[in-house]
């Protein structure tokens, strides 16, 4: 304890490490400072002044809390512990002329402004600051930015804390903000009136203190208070983000990203918050019955009797879907199984083995990557399959770790040491690599992919081995792993499955085609790929309306909570197994989801461990030699990955955008 200092804060004696700062102390306390520019997460800027407080013995004037530590504060006169005061005359006098400074140019825009009732100006300004103001000249006014479809600006409103510049440059790894000017001409713009050129800028939405940063797709719809707020887990890729969905009725209004240090910290991709209009859209509300060629509506005991008959007495094959949660997925390979078939969730072929959890999750937390002296990314680009994950890799390469790629060349936000794209480079890494301090190889779908996506594997896994680290497989699919979980996989992958099967259960796959012949009976949300092959379709709840757990791609157990009601008749997913079971004569062994989850859970005990990232023992597969051929990537369009973003109008004005900016020449070509 002795690397602990003491210190007084507001006449109570506290011991912190010497290298925090006094706003961190405060807090520490249990006393809250005042803050504008200030972010736990983002580098101190220093330059709001709202956070002042008295150092005793200092100089006469406030210190800004943010920029002090604990370690540049004197001790008394005769050696007592340093002395601050947050509640002082001065502080308070100091705080009020802050706060009137600010609201000096603050437009008197409350009452149409959507930040109104989350606002921290609003919220500060009435406890710390006064009831008038002394400034009657003209306010300022400054042109509002063009940020594109996601972010909607009122630069007249902002305080230039400059979050939003630090953010995108340290976080997100884009320089296309900053301030210019000086005085009354400062203002926060882009580079030449660029769009920010990242799939992670709405976070700057929730860290702009006042409405100059709002999202343009909820603008005008709702109020904080109206929303009923859920807290719960996002599935548009498999780093399974901590989220709160916010809904107005049964719609859903906006989506929030929820603080978690071991998954996502405080950050959310663009596709997990603005992909909430493709719940609204395309879906499936009614049960349908082929009929000479085309799909009727039906009532649900007419279409679970007709799937029932289609299933009696014949080969039936089970899909599983990317965004099945792992209940549905059980509840699949109970029924199917039950008939005599197989089920299958590796459905875009990836060569995963089944019951080694160290080969298809791995032996790393996300958290390892903030450790990570040496990374090594194997066919994969983790800006479009998991940019929140990217994030954090970038962290960790700011922090001085060597960043090394076998793969596809794109820019992923940092500088990696290339070392080839095809699997000859894996195959020669593996074999030169020595022990190294806190290295972590992390393999993607686009690796794992094709008829050697097994010998990819292996020579990964030899890597991490030689490199003496952890190892960690990057997945594109929410409910990829907790369906290997359960074991819903056949030998030979999706060849296997669909070999010589009369009839497909296909539970919200949208992925792949699946050949004609065999009668399909689809069970998904959306109408997609999946629906326009089937014969039956039985319409199903989405990922925000029916309660569920999903592992994300470090093996975690998560709990989804159901936010809002599913559409018309669509029903959730377990139960219309459940039903489907006792029309085929075949009831399964539960009346709710408890007892589903119990039989899980017996089956599966990890499972139980929600929010814990179990420990796999390391098990490298049997080492063979892959063949020569170049490393695909597993994601081409970042926004149109699964049936819920290709319903959003707004995914596909952002993935063709993304594809106009790629298409752009530079001025030197």
């Amino acid at each position: 304890m002795s690397d602990l200092r003491k210190i007084i804060i507001d006449e109570r004696e506290i011991e912190v490490p010497p290298a925090m700062t006094l706003i961190q102390a405060c807090e520490q306390a249990g006393i809250e400072i005042p803050r504008f520019c200030y972010h736990e997460r983002l580098s101190i800027a220093g330059n709001c002044r709202m956070c002042l407080v008295e150092v005793v013995g200092g100089p006469p004037k406030p210190a800004a809390s943010c920029a002090m530590q604990v370690k540049d504060l004197r001790p008394g006169p005769e050696g007592q512990p340093p002395k601050i005061r947050t509640n002082s005359p001065m502080v308070k006098k100091a705080r009020e002329g802050v706060m009137e400074f600010l609201l000096i140019n603050h437009p008197l825009d409350c009452p149409i402004c959507d930040q109104g009732g989350e606002c921290d100006l609003q919220d500060q300004a009435v406890a710390y600051g006064v009831d008038f103001s002394r400034y009657r000249e003209p306010k300022r006014a400054v042109d509002d930015l063009n940020l594109g479809p996601l972010v909607e600006t009122h630069m007249t409103r902002c305080i230039s804390c400059t979050r939003c510049v630090r953010f995108t440059s340290e976080v997100a790894g884009v320089f296309d903000m900053g301030q210019t000017g000086r005085g009354e001409d400062a203002e926060i713009t882009t580079y030449l009136g660029k769009l920010i050129d990242s799939n992670m800028q709405g976070n700057i939405i929730d860290l702009c203190p006042v409405g100059a940063l709002v999202s343009r797709p909820y603008a005008f719809t709702a109020r904080p208070w109206e929303l009923t707020k859920t807290e719960t887990i996002d599935v548009m890729d498999a780093l399974g983000s901590s989220i709160r969905v916010d809904t107005k009725g049964r719609e859903v209004m906006r989506i929030l990203p929820r603080n978690h240090d071991g998954v996502n910290e405080e950050w959310i991709s663009d596709k997990t918050r603005f992909v909430w209009d493709g719940l609204r859209r395309q879906r499936l509300d009614r049960p349908y019955i082929r009929k000479d060629g085309k799909l009727r509506p039906a009532t649900w005991p007419e279409a679970l009797k007709a799937a029932a008959e289609a299933m009696k007495n014949k080969k039936v094959a089970g899909l599983v879907g990317d965004l099945a949660p792992v209940e549905a997925a059980y509840a699949l390979k109970q029924l199917i199984e039950g008939q005599g078939g197989v089920v299958e969730c590796r459905v875009d072929g990836a060569q995963l083995p089944a019951g080694n959890r160290s080969a298809y999750v791995g032996t790393a937390a996300i958290e390892d990557i903030d450790h990570a002296r040496t990374i090594w990314l194997i066919g994969t680009n983790p800006r479009d399959e998991s940019p929140v994950l990217n994030a954090r890799i970038r962290k960790a390469w700011l922090t001085g770790a060597d960043v090394h790629r076998i793969g596809p060349i794109a820019d992923l936000t940092y500088d990696v040491i290339e070392h080839g794209e095809d699997r000859a480079a894996l195959v020669k890494a593996a074999q030169e690599a020595e022990e190294t301090d806190e290295a972590l190889v992390i393999i993607g779908q686009g690796a794992l992919t094709g008829e050697d996506g097994e010998a990819v594997l292996s020579q990964a896994m030899a890597l991490a081995g030689a490199l003496g680290g952890r190892f960690l497989v990057l997945h594109t699919a929410a409910g990829r792993v907790g369906a290997m979980d359960v074991g819903c996989v056949t030998e030979g992958g999706m060849t296997g499955v669909l070999d010589g099967a009369d009839v497909v259960f296909n539970l919200g796959m949208d992925e792949a085609d699946i050949p004609a012949g065999p009668f399909v009976i689809y069970q998904g949300s959306h109408g997609d790929r999946g629906a326009h092959r089937a014969d039956v379709i039985l319409p199903a709840a989405s990922y925000t309306e029916e309660n569920a757990i999903f592992v994300n791609t470090e093996g975690r157990p998560q709990l989804a909570l159901r936010a809002n009601a599913p559409p018309g008749d669509a029903k959730e997913n377990w139960a219309i197994l459940r039903a489907l079971s006792g029309e085929l004569e075949a009831t399964l062994p539960f009346d709710n989801l408890a007892e589903l989850r119990r039989m899980m859970v017996e089956a599966v005990p990890h499972l139980e461990l929600i929010d814990e990232v179990p420990e796999n023992d390391w098990q490298p597969v049997a080492l063979v030699t892959p063949g020569k051929g170049e490393i695909a990537p597993a994601v081409v369009d970042h926004y149109l990955t699964n049936p819920i973003a290709r319903a959003s109008s707004l995914m596909a004005e952002l993935s063709a955008l993304a594809k106009s900016r790629g298409m752009m020449k530079m001025a030197a070509e």
